[in-house]
This record gives C-alpha cells, sequence and structure tokens, in this order.
C-alpha cells in the first residue's frame, strides 16, 4: 500500500498533501507545531486550502512527530530554498529535511523533490545526505525523483491540479512510477523529463526567463521617468502589436522569481561561466523599490512638502496580490529608503501576518484606514484597495499619491510606476 509523507506544509507542501490525500494514505509533516495545530484544526494562515476542505480529509494526518512517518513508502519533500545574504543559495532546510528521511529510509522507498534548486542539486547535494543517514545504496535500495513545484500563491484559477506538472526519476523505470503517481492528481497531466537535472533546470529557467521580461519593463520603467513619458502610455501602444510581450513593471519579490534566478547563476558561476543576461536583470530588478521611494521624495519636493517627519502610507506589504505570503517582498526596499529620508511610515496590509511583518520590520501594522496621510503609496493590488477612498486618506489635497500598480484612476495620482 502506497503511504505518502510530504515534508513540508507550506504553499507547496499543504495542497500537494491534500491532493494526494483523496487517493492515498498521507501524512503531511512539518517541524512548526504552530503550523502543524493550526491545520489540524482546520486553519490554514496561506488560505490556500479552505476550511471546508480540510475539515473533509479523511486519510490525511498533520503531524511534527518523525515517528509517524517513518512507514511511509514514499517521501515528497517541499522545504524552502531561499538565498543568503549573500544572494547564495540558501540548502540549509533542503539538507536537514534529506537527514530527517534519509534517518528512516528503507529498502524500496522513493524520495521525490519538489523544492526549486540548481541543475545537479539533487543528484549531487541531496543523495549523498541520504546514503549518509539511511546506509542504503542510491539506486539499488532507495530511488529519488524530481517534480518541481509550479504553485502559485493566492491563484484560485490556476492551481496544482490544473497546471501541467514535470516529472523526472533517478532510473527509467523510477521516472515512469513518478509519473504516473503524479498522472493520479494532476488533471492537466504531466510531462515526463529525460532526467532530474532536465527538470531541475527546467524549474530554473522558467522563473529567471520571468524575471528578465519584467527587468526589461522595469529598465524602461526607469528610461522613460528621465523623458517624462508615462511608461504604462508606452506599454499600452506597443501592446497592440500582436506578438509584443505584455509584462509590466514592479517589484519582483517572493520566494521564486527574486530567488530561483540565482540558483541557477551559482551553478553556472561554478562551473566557470559568470550569467551576463540573467544576473543583469536582477540588478535592474533590485533597485526598483528605491526608485520608487527615490520618485516619491522628488514629488514631495516639487508640491513643496516638507520631507522629515512627514507621514507615509504603505498600502500593501505583501510579494504579491491576495496572497499573505512576505517572504523577500521588495516592499521593504520602499519603507527603508523613506525612513532614510526622515519620513514617518505606516504600513497597511489586509492579508499579511501582523506577527511575521512585526518580526521583520520591528513595526506592526496599521490595522484601519482612518488616518491621513502626506504620502500614499499602492505597492501591492489586493483586491481589498480597488475601491478605496484617496480622498479621506489625504491630509490635504496636496498629499502624494504613487500608484505602483496602476488601479487607480489616473487623475487620482501624482506618479505610477
Amino acid at each position: 500500500m502506497i503511504a505518502i509523507a510530504v515534508i513540508g506544509l507550506g504553499y507547496v507542501g499543504l495542497p500537494l498533501a491534500v491532493a494526494f490525500s483523496e487517493k492515498y494514505t498521507v501524512v503531511g509533516f512539518d517541524i512548526n507545531q504552530k503550523r502543524v495545530n493550526e491545520l489540524s484544526g482546520a486553519f490554514d494562515i496561506t488560505n490556500e486550502v479552505s476550511k471546508e476542505r480540510l475539515l473533509n480529509l479523511k486519510h490525511l494526518k498533520f503531524s511534527s512527530n518523525q515517528k509517524d512517518i517513518q512507514n511511509c513508502t514514499i517521501y515528497i519533500i517541499t522545504v524552502p530554498t531561499p538565498i543568503n545574504q549573500f544572494k547564495a543559495p540558501d540548502l540549509s532546510y533542503l539538507l536537514a529535511a534529506s537527514a530527517l528521511v534519509g534517518g528512516m529510509l528503507k529498502e524500496g522507498d522513493l524520495v521525490i523533490y519538489e523544492s526549486t534548486v540548481y541543475p545537479g542539486c539533487t543528484e549531487e547535494d541531496c543523495v549523498p545526505v541520504l546514503v549518509l543517514h539511511s546506509g542504503l545504496v542510491f539506486n539499488k535500495d532507495f530511488f529519488c525523483g524530481y517534480s518541481p513545484e509550479r504553485i502559485n500563491p493566492g491563484d484560485k484559477k490556476n492551481t496544482l491540479t490544473t497546471i501541467k506538472k514535470v516529472t523526472s526519476g533517478s532510473t527509467p523505470s523510477i521516472a515512469e512510477k513518478v509519473d504516473n503517481l503524479y498522472n493520479s492528481i494532476i488533471t492537466a497531466g504531466t510531462y515526463r523529463a529525460p532526467s532530474i537535472r532536465v527538470a531541475e533546470a527546467a524549474k530554473a529557467i522558467e522563473n529567471a526567463q520571468r524575471d528578465i521580461n519584467i527587468s526589461f519593463v522595469n529598465e524602461l520603467a526607469l528610461i522613460f521617468d528621465k523623458m517624462g513619458l508615462d511608461t504604462q502610455d508606452v506599454l499600452d501602444a506597443a501592446v497592440t502589436k500582436w506578438n509584443f510581450l505584455p509584462f509590466k513593471p514592479g517589484l519582483v519579490g517572493g520566494h521564486c522569481i527574486g530567488v530561483d534566478p540565482y540558483y541557477l547563476a551559482h551553478k553556472s558561476a561554478s562551473l566557470g561561466y559568470t550569467p551576463q543576461v540573467i544576473l543583469s536583470g536582477r540588478r535592474v530588478n533590485d533597485q526598483i523599490g528605491h526608485f520608487i521611494a527615490n520618485k516619491v521624495v522628488k514629488l514631495m519636493i516639487q508640491k513643496e512638502i516638507p520631507v522629515k517627519n512627514a507621514k507615509a502610507l504603505i498600502l500593501g506589504f505583501t510579494f504579491k496580490e491576495n496572497c499573505g505570503d512576505i517572504r523577500n517582498t521588495k516592499v521593504v526596499d520602499i519603507v527603508s529608503e523613506l525612513e532614510s529620508f526622515g519620513l514617518n511610515v505606516e504600513i497597511h496590509d489586509p492579508v499579511a501576518d501582523p506577527a511575521e511583518v512585526k518580526k521583520l520590520m520591528k513595526q506592526g501594522l496599521q490595522n484601519d484606514l482612518s488616518g491621513q496621510y502626506d504620502v500614499i503609496i499602492l505597492c501591492v493590488a489586493h483586491q481589498f484597495y480597488y475601491n478605496l477612498d484617496l480622498k479621506k486618506l489625504r491630509s490635504n489635497p496636496s498629499s502624494i499619491v504613487f500608484d505602483c500598480k496602476g488601479i487607480f484612476d489616473r487623475e487620482e495620482v501624482d506618479g505610477r510606476l
């Protein structure tokens, strides 16, 4: 009988555990006891799985006890793979999960990785840890697969089962087994890659490509600002050509697009080639938060609004709209830059976890929008903000409103990205 353990119950692991539990016996494992308790009580702070669905799960158990996953035969690892302060891959979570699973591997077991990594990581970094802690022989006693996650947090249309899944295995027969496993839950179907390394590379370039395309329009925003042109006006005109790609400028954060290109660049550099396009795109995207803050301060000076001690409101703090995830959010850059100019900055976000924001920013979230501000910056296009009354938020008619996402009427704002 197939018994599956999903290691890591975040945005990737939880939906996966839920989907597999409709066909198999599943244990969702996480070292965060608070997370386990919440899920056991049918509460998902990420809002990826509804309370109703969690209440009706018959073959899924949530646990932080290693004993509960010892008898599983398939282990799927979905832990985070962030970057460190030097923008190098941080494999600590991945290797710790590998050590945990390695300590309970049995002959015939299968370990599948979903965490985003650079090509070669599964077999060169993770497998040796599994071997070390299990004492078993790879591709004889136990086997591995890789199926990169394609979760889009906050997206209720493109979900786990409706997005085609790339699969791979450490041997041809295991590749078939992994593909069949995912095919049993993915309605959109699967694509079996010829090797684990190909599957790893495919995931890395998915996000690197998007990062580069966004960096192009972000660079256009920097250029057109100097020309006195509205970037959105230019894009609206250009998109009338059938093959123009409709990317928009903006903050590029989160645990995927703002991180994965560094994994690919790291592996490339280790082989003697320093990527030019990938890293140049990262450099452009990493400066947009500072550009927005400086643009706002210039607008304040033009309107003769005193900068020091001015009251500023940030609307939206998460890395994307309608999603509570604040990992690698670039709104931090806007806040820190404004504070360096002497502004007093308050943050509002209807979906972010106040405790997580306070841990990162040393300040809590503004609970209501009853105050009045000299500067208002819309950073994240949460649905909550679409019908916002900006007039009530302005301290006076000269207050600056900057719209990073283009959701407000043009007549209501002083600038937009």
